[in-house]
């Protein structure tokens, strides 16, 4: 390195969960520690503020880049140790080592796989790391792309601030992908917010709000960019998942002082286990609940359980782990 400092070029089209601009969030806490050389850029979006570099034909280059192909990134950009990106858009470099984090499996599972999986393993091949938020996620990852462990590496996404949640008296149910599940209780979820004299909150994609909206059911529905607006109201929540995603709201109520109920999937036995309430079968949902929502020595332990694992992804937390591995990945180029 000719710096004193790592350089890194962070991509802040793309985030590392679903709630807000992670990488937002990750580069803020980066420029804090003061050990690094941020250059923050957009790959697909119009620079924003004038901390951005602008990149060159930009909206011309960034449809091949969603594919991996087109003109290495590198070329565009002041000097750099390490490239970081988080969306789709994964651009072939020449010299730099890129980083790409992959926080949603879902296009790995379904009908987009061939493309995604493609895209992935043509930046592999070229020498990027993939990142991915759960040993859980590793394994998957693993055995779809026919990678070997040293190509993957697990670093939990941050989780920006929530303001701490006094006396909230909402029920918040948060749906990422499990439709289904969600319209099979909503009858039993309108039962119990009606006999405990409350109101029902769903936070939920924009695609999916609309859809539920659709369907019928009577609660209030929050788009997920807004849900911290949600976890204000909330007294308990309830996640509905097809566990292709990192946790990012429930960890975000637990960080609130939400009690917190989820299945016990994979990825919520390794992230959340012992700071929130994770059942096995769906009959079990209900009564789950009911004991969250009512048992103030449960929900007290699970506050303060809840409150201690947030930390573990806490902004700060998440950049001192990506430092370290920015300098990993750096070192290891130049060998």
């Amino acid at each position: 390195m000719s710096s004193s400092r790592l350089r890194v070029g962070l991509d802040l089209d793309g985030s590392l969960e679903s709630m807000s601009n992670s990488m937002f969030d990750l580069a803020t806490a980066l420029d804090e520690r003061g050990d690094l050389q941020l250059c923050r850029l957009r790959t697909i979006s119009p620079r924003q503020s004038h901390d951005e570099v602008r990149l060159s034909l930009r909206a011309f280059w960034s449809p091949w880049w969603r594919h991996g192909r087109g003109r290495a990134i590198d070329t565009m950009l002041p000097p750099l140790d390490v490239i970081h990106v988080a969306g789709r858009a994964t651009p072939p470099t020449r010299d730099v080592p890129l980083l790409i984090s992959v926080d949603d499996l879902r296009p790995l599972r379904e009908e987009h796989l061939h493309q995604r999986v493609g895209q992935l393993r043509r930046a592999v091949s070229r020498g990027a790391v993939l990142v991915v938020s759960s040993r859980t996620a590793r394994h998957e990852v693993m055995e779809v792309m026919g990678l070997e462990r040293p190509e993957i590496v697990v670093v939990r996404p941050p989780v920006g601030h929530v303001a701490p949640t006094t006396n909230g008296d909402a029920l918040v149910v948060s749906v990422t992908g499990n439709t289904e599940r969600f319209v099979t209780l909503a009858a039993e979820l309108q039962a119990f917010v009606a006999r405990h004299d409350t109101s029902l909150i769903v936070v939920a994609s924009a695609a999916v709000v609309q859809r539920l909206q659709s369907s019928g059911v009577q609660a209030t529905f929050v788009e997920r960019r807004h849900g911290d607006e949600a976890l204000v109201r909330a007294r308990c929540v309830l996640s509905i998942s097809d566990g292709a995603r990192f946790p990012s709201f429930t960890i975000a109520a637990l960080a609130a002082g939400v009690p917190a109920l989820a299945r016990a999937t994979e990825i919520n036995r390794e992230l959340l286990s012992g700071a929130a309430a994770l059942i096995h079968l769906e009959a079990e949902s209900m009564e789950a609940l009911e004991d969250l929502w009512t048992n103030e020595s449960r929900r007290a332990i699970l506050v303060a359980a809840g409150r201690a694992r947030a930390a573990d992804f806490s902004p700060w937390n998440v950049a001192s782990a990506y430092a370290t591995l920015y300098a990993d990945v750096a070192q290891r180029s130049r060998v």
